[in-house]
């Protein structure tokens, strides 16, 4: 079977507006929190988000020269046809292209490099503005760029076109489990022997007024902490009280194992195991005791040959609502079946909030991170743990430590589940 690895990783996060400055504040305990400032949240129940800082001073990035520039990621005319979740698809995807030294040249080499690029909700901007369009002026108002900015999968498509790429061109939409599930099928796709090469991960862009007011009619996000943002995201905490939004996106290069080698390219870590499950449950909470969760992080450890006491590090779904968080513990407390935990486990949402789509993909390039540095990022907020626990949940500091198998998980709405096993690469 062929082995599948990651050879460049880009991100777009609330923390900064590249790979090598988000994980270094990550690992800093620096929060990418604030309050709201591209529409007024007077009337909204949650004031707070985690926005990518734009280095227009947007989402407080002004004078930050790790800032988001959208000049690098697409040009002025290119952004007039694009919402932002595609905006920041392109950007995390030219820094993992360069990041992997990959620029394929040949037909060939195109047609044997594939992108897969999900968003969980998409252009949910472009169709509210696209709404009032049509309310205030009737149909010859909308703009004939609505439909392509908002559609999901032409995150994958502008990537595609924008770098030549004529291999697999495809999507995923599964809520909060996007971004892992689209890197689990391209590396299947490239153990098929379908491509060579695949651009994957996930895109969102749901700060807006009717994300954010959705979200907060299912009661989902926080609202005692608009006061004190940073301290708003505190997944294990007695303090939690929802979740806190965040932009971005994360893109990893996955190349076959050979194909890198043959190349020279550089190896964060191997993509070993890919587990995904329904809970067939309920709509929006998780099964009892995460149990879907659960299953999903045995088939990953299955797929990968290995066992839950091989692992270093768990990047944990951790998204600081009252039922996710103590389950997903559950699940893996009962993986080790009353064997002492031999890992350590952190909730990075804590820090950059929840990407929803885009969530598992940067998630799943920090555990890759963490393969490489040796470090493990800190759970932010921790003081106070709602519930027992032997397992490390690595409270409020960074921990030093050989990582040599990582497990990331994400789950998402309507009961999808998706874990990801990493490994380093002798």
């Amino acid at each position: 079977m062929r082995r599948v690895v990651i050879t460049g990783i880009g991100l777009v996060t609330p923390l900064a507006g590249n790979r090598e400055a988000s994980w270094k504040r990550l690992i800093e305990g620096k929060s990418g929190a604030g309050p709201i400032d591209v529409f007024d949240t007077t009337d909204m129940p949650c004031k707070i988000a985690f926005q990518v800082p734009w280095t227009s001073g947007r989402g407080g990035g002004e004078g930050d020269a790790e800032a988001f520039d959208p000049d690098t990621a697409a040009s002025k005319k290119e952004r007039r046809r694009m919402d932002e979740f595609i905006l920041y698809a392109m950007g995390a995807a030219n820094e993992a292209l360069e990041d992997a030294g990959w620029t394929p040249e040949t037909d060939t080499e195109r047609e044997r490099t594939g992108v897969l690029i999900g968003s969980g909700i998409g252009g949910l901007q472009s169709i509210a503005n696209s709404q009032m369009d049509l309310h205030n002026g009737g149909p010859r108002k909308v703009s004939p760029f609505f439909i392509p900015s908002a559609l999901i999968n032409l995150a994958s498509g502008q990537v595609s076109i924008k770098h030549g790429l004529k291999g697999p061109n495809h999507s995923v939409v599964t809520a909060c489990a996007t971004g892992a599930h689209a890197i689990g099928d391209s590396a299947r796709i490239i153990r098929d022997g379908d491509a060579d090469v695949m651009l994957a991960g996930g895109a969102e862009a749901s700060i807006c007024e009717l994300g954010i007011a959705g979200f907060c009619a299912l009661k989902a996000m926080s609202t005692k902490y608009n006061d004190d943002p940073t301290k708003a995201s505190r997944p294990y905490d007695e303090g939690r009280d929802g979740f806190v939004m965040g932009d971005g996106a994360g893109i990893l290069v996955l190349e076959d194992y050979d194909h890198a080698k043959a190349r020279g390219a550089t190896i964060y870590a191997e993509i070993a195991g890919y587990g995904l499950s329904g809970d067939a449950y309920h709509i929006t909470a998780p099964a009892d005791g995460a149990e879907g969760g659960r299953r999903a992080m045995k088939m990953a450890l299955d797929n990968a040959g290995l066992s839950i006491g091989d692992v270093d590090y768990v990047n944990t779904h951790g998204t600081s609502t009252p039922l996710g968080d103590e389950g997903e513990i559950r699940a893996l407390e009962k993986l080790l079946d009353g064997d002492a935990p031999n890992f350590s486990l952190s909730a990075t949402k804590s820090a950059i909030g929840h990407l929803l789509g885009a969530a598992g993909a940067v998630e799943a390039a920090f555990c890759a991170l963490a393969i490489r540095d040796g470090v493990m990022p800190p759970t932010l907020n921790l003081a106070n743990p709602s519930f027992e626990t032997d397992i490390d949940l690595i409270p409020n500091m960074a921990k030093k430590g050989n990582v040599k198998v990582a497990l990331s998980n994400s789950f998402g709405f309507g009961g999808t589940n998706a874990a990801l096993v990493m490994k380093a690469v002798d």
